[in-house]
């Protein structure tokens, strides 16, 4: 492709983009973008991670509004599919507010233990039975993972696969970071409860929002 060529196509691509935009805003609907921090600890790492991710989804367009969602201090016990209902605990009442049709994406932020998500996650992906039990509520839903290691290769994206496959069970139609490193999902480094040295994990959460956001664009301007 020579550098007309190159112009032309971006110019084009970015004129659609705004016209999406528009599209998917115009009627006064807004597209919701929720994070849920899957951390026992509050407002730490995990939810600092998703909140970059959610900041840079909402500054994509003015019509998406994000809401972070933290499982610390929630009483989610083991999933118990012989009785789903009393192993619900303080899951219950994230049933409505995940499976609104305004809700369009979802972002599941963990920590990464012994190379993988955290108990709090597995059980919170466990209890989204439910949502298949519901005829797939969360089906044509975005999906992205957030995961923050100790390190830079402590198991991050084994983590945001292991998320990802229980996120496609829901039919939700999975995304990963943006350009330009467009991999699986934001990876992020903890280091003394602070990643805010971590350029490179901040950029992929960054990434990640702003990617979430385009595509929640065009799925909703696509159903209008």
């Amino acid at each position: 492709m020579n550098r007309r060529e190159f112009l032309t196509t971006t110019l084009a691509a970015g004129a659609a983009t705004s016209t999406v935009s528009a599209a998917a805003t115009q009627d006064g609907k807004t597209v919701k973008i929720i994070g849920v921090s899957c951390s026992p600890r509050k407002g730490k790492t995990t939810s600092a991670a998703l909140t970059i991710c959610l900041e840079a989804a909402k500054a994509v367009d003015p019509g998406i509004t994000t809401e972070l969602i933290e499982l610390a201090g929630r009483n989610i016990g083991v999933y118990d599919p012989a009785d789903a209902k009393a192993s619900q605990g303080g899951f219950a009442d994230l049933i409505p507010v995940l499976s609104h049709p305004d809700v369009a994406a979802i972002v599941v932020g963990t920590p990464v233990y012994f190379g993988n998500m955290s108990s709090l996650c597995k059980a919170f992906l466990d209890h989204c039975m439910v949502f298949r039990q519901q005829s797939f509520a969360l089906a044509g839903k975005v999906g992205g993972i957030v995961a923050v290691g100790a390190g830079r290769n402590g198991g991050q994206e084994l983590t945001l696969q292991s998320v990802q496959a229980a996120l496609m069970c829901q039919q939700m139609i999975i995304v990963g970071d943006g350009r330009p490193t467009s991999h699986f999902g934001a990876t992020l480094i903890n280091t003394n409860d602070d990643i805010s040295k971590d350029e490179f994990g901040i950029s992929t959460a960054k990434n990640l929002g702003r990617h979430i956001a385009e595509v929640a664009l065009k799925l909703a301007a696509g159903t209008k």
